[in-house]
């Protein structure tokens, strides 16, 4: 049974999305372990995120207070150029896609972020920046299947794209067999625009 999150409070992080051509690049070189693992838990494409910060449980009163520095940071940081680029694996059974590019401009924004949680009062564990992308949980009786995709993305290295807007998305706890599912509470374009980003 799913175990529900409190109506007061919300699961978030803030966090960057490649473009929709830069996931497919990456979904297209894992077909053969969708077709290998087929009961690895599959994280979505469209959920595919690089974590800058995970706050963890807030209370739902927190969210509009970070809206607003958030859309300011956005708004004055420049675009990155990253890529996706190889794999690997936490503890055997998560399956993860690396980054590549400008990671210390993302070091930078990551630090910039976390600033902006802490200016707002919110606290959270901060944990050092290890920019992947997390692809695939594998179950207890198959821990295998992790390493052995991972090494399936050694020699994968995708084509550089530019960040578009940073994202505050909330998650469901994903207690059930199915994947965690995220949605977008707001995104706020990179370099110059103030505004959301819809």
């Amino acid at each position: 049974m799913n175990q529900e999150i409190p109506a007061e409070t919300v699961r978030v992080f803030i966090a960057l999305s490649p473009p929709d051509d830069a996931k497919e690049e990456l979904a297209q070189e894992l077909a053969p372990a969708y077709r290998a693992y087929p009961r690895m838990r599959w994280n979505r494409i469209e959920d595919w995120h690089i974590t800058l910060a995970f706050l963890g449980e807030v209370s739902q009163a927190a969210v509009p207070v970070l809206r607003p520095p958030l859309a300011d940071l956005a708004a004055a940081h420049r675009p990155l150029t990253l890529a996706l680029r190889g794999g690997g694996h936490f503890d055997e059974r998560v399956l993860w896609s690396g980054i590549d590019g400008d990671l210390d401009g993302l070091s930078l924004l990551a630090t910039e972020v976390r600033a902006v949680v802490k200016e707002c009062g919110i606290s959270f564990v901060e944990r050092p920046l290890r920019p992947h992308l997390t692809l695939a949980r594998a179950r207890r009786d198959t821990p295998s299947c992790a390493v052995e995709a991972a090494a399936g993305l050694r020699g994968f290295t995708g084509r550089p794209w530019q960040t578009e807007r940073l994202h505050l998305v909330a998650s469901n706890i994903g207690r059930g067999p199915g994947p965690i599912r995220y949605r977008d509470v707001d995104a706020w374009n990179l370099g110059g625009d103030r505004h959301h980003a819809g």
